[in-house]
């Protein structure tokens, strides 16, 4: 019988309200897979506000709080605090947030967090756009998208502005670790929130969740875009620890076209400015690189 290489037991049950192709449902599958029932979920403003099911019914068979849009950072911050009061150390505090209420709401409480250093897991799922109020755009929503509020015209009013880099501000923070994951990759996943919650101090995750309802794509395809999205270096999976940075999978170079394409909120979008894209994504792949070979050439060097 093949080794099992993804935890048997399921801490999330069907029956979720999510939709179709959901990238966030399999995120929180597999980071629940990964921190065990010893875990309290809290979760602002989002989907997985929607998804778990109307009170008292829930999918998740762990302890929720459900917070305001702008609180994830200091309701994980305070949950800790009580948990380590009781004596209860053995258990994992973990906050599940969009990239609305990470990225833009809730970055003020992340920071402070972050700032005190508290023992908890920040994990940022990222469908690029708020998709629970109306796919309105995000810090994280990518250049040339089309949503709600960036609409596509005669006027070409579509997203101008780049991706925040939220693992690049977590980094500037100077916690133990920042990790980039993806629901296309589920094992690497699992292996990175396990070795989160084995390091004290504050870890912040990236998880790219692809969503069909606002990205106007087959919710069949929700894994194979995963998949592209790395190989057109449109996310990278690397993770940073103690300022050291490592790249999960280097993958031989596909089309951003294609993948861009493959999406209907960017099927407006004109040559010109999908060849500016690529450069601009080409040249974030080989700073990380450059990252990793000082972070190598750093471990070779023996302490004085």
């Amino acid at each position: 019988m093949a080794k099992l290489t993804i935890p048997e037991d399921e801490l999330m049950s069907p029956g979720h309200m999510g939709c179709l192709g959901c990238g966030a449902t399999l995120a929180m599958r597999y980071v629940l897979k990964a921190a065990g029932r010893r875990t309290i979920l809290s979760i602002p403003a989002c989907c997985w506000a929607v998804m778990p099911g109307v009170w008292p019914n829930t999918c998740l068979q762990v302890p929720e709080l459900y917070t305001p849009f702008e609180t994830t950072g200091a309701s994980i911050s305070g949950i800790r605090a009580a948990l380590d009061a009781t004596g209860q150390n053995d258990v994992n505090v973990i906050g599940f947030a969009g990239d609305g209420g990470t990225a833009d709401i809730g970055i003020q409480a992340l920071s402070g967090t972050a700032d005190r250093n508290d023992d908890v897991l920040y994990i940022m799922y990222d469908n690029e756009a708020y998709m629970n109020t109306g796919i309105q755009r995000s810090g994280s929503t990518p250049i040339g998208a089309w949503t709600t509020t960036t609409p596509v015209g005669t006027t070409g009013s579509w997203e101008k502005s780049p991706k925040k880099n939220m693992v690049a501000i977590m980094a500037a923070h100077r916690i133990p670790y920042v990790a980039t994951a993806s629901v296309a990759y589920p094992e690497d996943l699992i292996r990175k929130v396990q070795k989160a919650l084995t390091i004290k101090g504050t870890k912040f995750m990236h998880i790219f969740a692809p969503c069909p309802t606002g990205w106007k794509m087959d919710p069949g395809l929700s894994i194979k875009i995963a998949k592209e999205a790395l190989s057109c270096r449109a996310f990278n999976l690397f993770e940073i620890e103690g300022g050291s940075y490592k790249i999960n999978m280097k993958p031989k170079k596909t089309s951003l076209k294609e993948y861009l394409f493959k999406q209907g909120r960017f099927k407006h979008m004109p040559e010109d400015l999908i060849n500016e894209l690529e450069t601009d994504l080409d040249r974030a792949y080989d700073e990380l690189l450059r990252l990793e070979s000082l972070s190598l050439e750093r471990a070779k060097v023996p302490d004085a």
